[in-house]
């Protein structure tokens, strides 16, 4: 798949699909005085959203290396036009709690299936500014969600808005539809285009899989086959990605080179194009885990508090309320692009995952200071840089330092323990505002954003030790 030809379209897809989310994201208040829901009914809804996408990384996964990129991208955006149209349809709590769970199922599904594309066709020079143009895309559907629903909702019935985001899924959909796979690579290579990388919509169909920990032994073997090479009479340039394919009657013992010198040129491009480590799986997994589990706890509290702090300390209207998470969108829209190109250029992207966990502080210390409109917003305006330096460069440094054949398992692990802390946190931040006040929430939310800079900052030295 050229992931170059297809960006657009999943640019468009994340577009529709994150506008789809922030589309019901304020419409939840309605849904309790339609329904009768009490509070507590309407947190356990709240939070079968998240538990959906703590399961849902890792099946996710699965069903990428089985389908495939394109397969698996059409069955994601068509449970959730299911989940979307079942919510206009709606009329029991019950029900809506399963669709909920399916949402977050088929949410984190996306980010999984879409990042795994990213990571498996992009490279160490172009990740970070493929991933700041999914950013971007997702930002600007953040930027007008909310504005569409909440006018839709003055004026029409509460079911519109969920019949709207379903029609944007199937539009979603139909981008999907459009994406060339591996087959019409094929084809085109057969008349004469570029065959595109197999990995991509095959991924489990390109070479034998192999640990991480096991690294330092494909790194051995590569050696090995270059040497090999070298020796015999093809060129020691020529890669098995770029050679013609091998006829029917090829020896097995030549088959079994080029394979062994697919998987180490594999192991090469996911690990010396970018700084070098000896981190076995099991650490970085953990590290990885860690940050991105105190990041999305930091978030989850913030989305589910922000709106009571700003009525109730800041004593703002919705509107001004929507109008701030709208700059914040704006920003993460405007920025990301910028800074994902920043990331492959630097080179040094947890330093800017730091930065960016860094300016979404100082977003949550400049509302925590002055209720003041213009203030908040120039707050909220730091924040979406913040939040774009962030995912921009983590997932692009997953992408370069976990090998192909495991990217999308580790990114599938990655986000479902994620997921845990927003399930969690906003559990804790409401145990911290029974017995202390809103204020104490985000304190909590500061101390989440200070702990992942400081997991972060333990990696990177982790990583530049290993470099000297």
């Amino acid at each position: 798949m050229d992931i170059r030809r297809n960006l657009p379209l999943l640019m468009t897809i994340c577009f529709l699909s994150q506008m789809g989310g922030f589309m019901i994201l304020p419409l939840f208040p309605l849904f309790i005085e339609e329904f009768g829901l009490s509070g507590w009914m309407m947190g356990v809804i709240f939070a079968l959203f998240y538990v959906g996408k703590v399961i849902g990384g890792v099946p996710a996964a699965a069903i990428y290396k089985k389908l495939g990129g394109k397969k698996a991208l059409i069955l994601m955006l068509i449970l959730l036009a299911v989940c979307m149209g079942g919510f206009a349809l709606s009329t029991a709590a019950v029900l809506f709690g399963l669709l909920r769970l399916l949402q977050g199922l088929a949410s984190t599904g996306l980010t999984v299936v879409v990042r795994s594309i990213i990571g498996d066709e992009g490279n160490v020079d172009n990740r970070g500014l493929y991933n700041g143009y999914i950013s971007s895309s997702e930002g600007g559907g953040m930027v007008l969600g909310p504005v569409i629903s909440g006018w839709l909702a003055l004026h029409w019935p509460l079911s519109v808005p969920f019949l709207l985001v379903t029609v944007c899924c199937l539009m979603a959909v139909v981008a999907a539809m459009g994406m060339k796979t591996t087959a019409q690579a094929r084809a085109n290579h057969e008349s004469g285009d570029t065959l595109s990388d197999p990995l991509m919509e095959e991924p489990s169909a390109g070479v034998k899989q192999e640990p991480l920990d096991n690294l330092t032994h494909s790194l051995i073997s590569t050696d090995e086959v270059v040497v090999d090479s070298t020796t015999s009479d093809s060129h020691p340039d020529t890669t098995v990605s770029t050679a013609p394919p091998l006829s029917s009657t090829t020896s097995d013992a030549l088959h079994t080179q080029a394979a062994d010198t697919a998987l180490s040129n594999q192991a090469l491009n996911s690990t010396m194009s970018g700084p070098t480590t000896r981190l076995t799986r099991r650490q970085q997994l953990v590290g990885y885990g860690t940050v991105h589990f105190l990041e999305m706890s930091a978030y989850a509290v913030f989305l589910t508090y922000f709106a009571l702090y700003a009525a109730h300390i800041m004593h703002w209207d919705p509107f001004a309320t929507s109008l701030a998470f709208t700059v914040s969108g704006i920003s993460t829209l405007a920025a990301a692009p910028f800074v994902g190109y920043l990331s492959d250029r630097m080179g040094d992207r947890l330093l800017l995952c730091m930065l960016g966990m860094f300016l979404i502080g100082i977003e949550v210390v400049v509302f925590l200071s002055t209720s003041s409109h213009l203030w908040v917003y120039v707050g909220m305006l730091i924040g979406g840089v913040g939040g774009a330096c962030y995912m921009d460069s983590f997932f692009a440094h997953i992408g370069d330092h976990i090998p192909d054949e495991s990217r999308s398992s580790v990114i599938g692990k990655i986000v479902s323990a994620a997921e845990i802390g927003s399930i969690v946190s906003p559990l804790v931040a409401a145990l911290l505002m029974e017995v202390g006040s809103l204020y104490s929430v985000f304190v909590f939310n500061l101390v989440l954003i200070a702990a992942a800079i400081v997991v972060q900052a333990a990696m990177r030295s982790r990583y530049r030790l290993k470099e000297g």
